[in-house]
């Protein structure tokens, strides 16, 4: 059954992943040469702009929020890829192979969300651009440490969760500033 959430999820990752796939067809995938901790890195550059915007009601760089919260997706969905590749020495990957990739992890991720919100009953409705954004950089926060531990948790989700929830997280927020409805 395809939920409203369902819809505006998929409206939003087909954007996502045409950006993605523009990228990949310009630069390749010169993301290769990251290691994880170089993307979560990545990913807080973006969190953090995008907080410091809140928080000051203005900006000097005239890139859309939106722009930012895309990044997170497509950053911690080639996190997630780099984990698929960890044993790969390619640098240059087709996009066919990564679109695979791509969406399998959308796929886990989803499925993760459905979970969630049948738990949750789609909180996150009711939350939030920003506390979102606070969330987003918390779970950054939690992965640097984890990173530093060198992907040892005694209780905790793992690297690739959080990089889930961010995804996640940053579909809520696009689709709560009506990203899905743009074109």
């Amino acid at each position: 059954m395809e939920t409203k959430t369902n819809s505006e999820y998929t409206q939003v990752i087909s954007r996502c992943k045409e950006l993605f796939r523009k990228k990949t067809l310009d630069y390749g995938t010169s993301w290769r040469i990251m290691r994880l901790a170089s993307i979560t890195d990545q990913i807080f550059i973006k969190a953090q702009r995008i907080r410091s915007v809140q928080e000051k009601g203005s900006q000097k760089i005239n890139d859309p929020l939106e722009d930012d919260f895309v990044g997170i997706i497509n950053y911690s969905l080639i996190a997630l890829i780099q984990i698929s590749f960890k044993d790969d020495e390619r640098m240059e990957l087709p996009f066919e192979e990564l679109e695979k990739h791509y969406d399998q992890w959308v796929d886990l991720t989803r499925g993760l969300l459905e979970n969630k919100n049948h738990d949750y009953g789609e909180a996150w409705r009711d939350m939030r651009v920003s506390s979102m954004t606070d969330i987003i950089l918390m779970k950054l926060l939690r992965l640097k440490q984890i990173e530093d531990n060198q992907g040892k948790t005694l209780v905790s989700e793992g690297i690739e969760a959080n990089y889930q929830d961010m995804i996640n997280y940053a579909v809520f927020c696009l689709i709560k500033m009506g990203y899905h409805h743009a074109s």
